[in-house]
């Protein structure tokens, strides 16, 4: 559909920007499959009882008490039970609360941005602790070391400057994450494009990310500013993460020359065909929070956000029946991330998890604040699906096959 006015296509990004267009969108997908009108897959709500089940067992056994923390790279960080986190404290112990926060958000940013699915042969040696970590986590504590060793700063600190990462170089991540012949990892060329593309972002968007020293963690300022009465709404640090960032997501669709991010094309999809999806934006979102709430802000609408549209939250309800492909090639063949078979599969795992989610605190007999959707991701439905995924697979994989390029999953 053409866009005739500049004005409509302002009002069209600024729409795909939003969680309400990416429940409104994957919610026009998921009515689809319920009709059993989609060439792709089935859903049998009746397992929706049986999912929420799985995923409490998990959460009891996760978290018995259910004091669940959000779902972030923060998680991530202490993977193997191991307190980097009080380690990383201890060395930035002699700034401000506000350097803190944005020495956090350095890390959170890059740590994110680099997380895309790794692969199934790729792991992380951590010499430290004796521990090979594959996988987000192994991701997690590669770059979470590269950070410690002032990798991304210029003056080897404890932050990440936009000057360092324009020069850093793929044979630098490389050997940070450890890859060889022996140790491949998934799309390295195109997490070290994601690096650059940030340098270049944190330069022209000064509002954002300061003048004198452009850096991920000036954006704690520009927060701060939006803050009322010690609270900020989770759309806000969204809406920030997109506003900042989404230009940094390479060959995707543009609308007047607005890198959309990620959002792709379904022919089912009334006006334009567009599904946004913001997984990478979001799950940054979730891992930005927590750095604001320890400057002591309030973190209010939380729900508004949505799940996160990956392999394991969709390989759960795949693997659990809610869910079900209706021909086996969907399973035997990979399928790249534009492609309508992926698209489909992530549009109906974001309105499930919704539906999972409501199901769950009505049977735990909680409330949305007691227990937002970003700690039953956490808790939760992520987890949940790994735990399926290594039941049902020698290797784990997720039950469909998705071509990765190292920067959406």
């Amino acid at each position: 559909m053409e866009i005739q006015t500049a004005e409509a296509q302002r009002e069209l990004i600024a729409y795909l920007r939003s969680p309400d267009a990416i429940r409104g969108r994957c919610k026009q997908l998921f009515t689809l499959v319920n009709a059993g009108e989609s060439r792709h897959f089935s859903c049998d709500l009746t397992q929706l009882g049986r999912v929420a089940d799985y995923v409490i067992e998990v959460m009891r056994c996760e978290y018995p008490d259910l004091q669940i923390p959000f779902h972030s790279r923060w998680r991530h960080f202490e993977a193997g039970n191991v307190p980097r986190l009080a380690q990383l404290d201890s060395q930035l112990a002699e700034l401000t609360p506000l350097a803190k926060a944005a020495a956090k958000f350095d890390l959170a940013i890059v740590s994110v941005l680099l997380d895309a699915g790794a692969g199934n042969n790729w792991y992380y040696y951590e010499p430290e602790t004796g521990l090979s970590l594959g996988r987000s986590e192994g991701l997690a504590v590669a770059s979470f070391w590269m950070f410690c060793q002032g990798a991304f700063s210029r003056e080897k600190l404890l932050q990440v400057d936009a000057q360092r990462l324009q020069a850093f170089t793929e044979a630098e991540l490389a050997t940070g994450f450890q890859v060889n012949a022996e140790n491949p990892l998934v799309g390295i060329s195109g997490r070290w494009k994601l690096l650059q593309k940030l340098g270049q972002v944190l330069l022209s968007s000064p509002h954002l990310f300061g003048n004198d020293n452009p850096r991920p963690g000036n954006l704690v300022n520009y927060l701060l500013d939006q803050s009322q009465n010690g609270q900020l709404a989770a759309t806000t640090v969204f809406n920030a993460v997109l506003e900042g960032l989404s230009d940094i997501w390479p060959g995707r669709l543009e609308v007047a020359g607005v890198n959309l991010g990620d959002v792709w094309q379904h022919p089912e999809v009334a006006d334009d065909g567009l599904v946004p999806f913001h997984k990478l934006s979001q799950w940054l979102t979730y891992s930005l929070l927590e750095p604001l709430q320890e400057l002591g802000l309030a973190i209010t609408g939380l729900d508004i956000l949505t799940g996160l549209p990956e392999y394991r939250n969709g390989g759960l309800c795949l693997d659990l029946g809610l869910i079900s492909v209706k021909h086996s090639d969907i399973l035997r063949l990979s399928h790249s991330v534009a492609s309508e078979v992926i698209v489909e599969w992530r549009a109906i795992t974001v309105i499930l998890l919704d539906l999972i989610a409501a199901t769950v605190r009505e049977k735990l007999g909680l409330s949305t604040t007691e227990l937002p959707l970003v700690k039953i991701l956490q808790g939760g439905t992520w987890t949940a699906g790994r735990k399926i995924a290594a039941e049902l697979r020698t290797d784990g994989q997720s039950p469909i096959q998705i071509e990765s390029d190292g920067t959406v999953f």
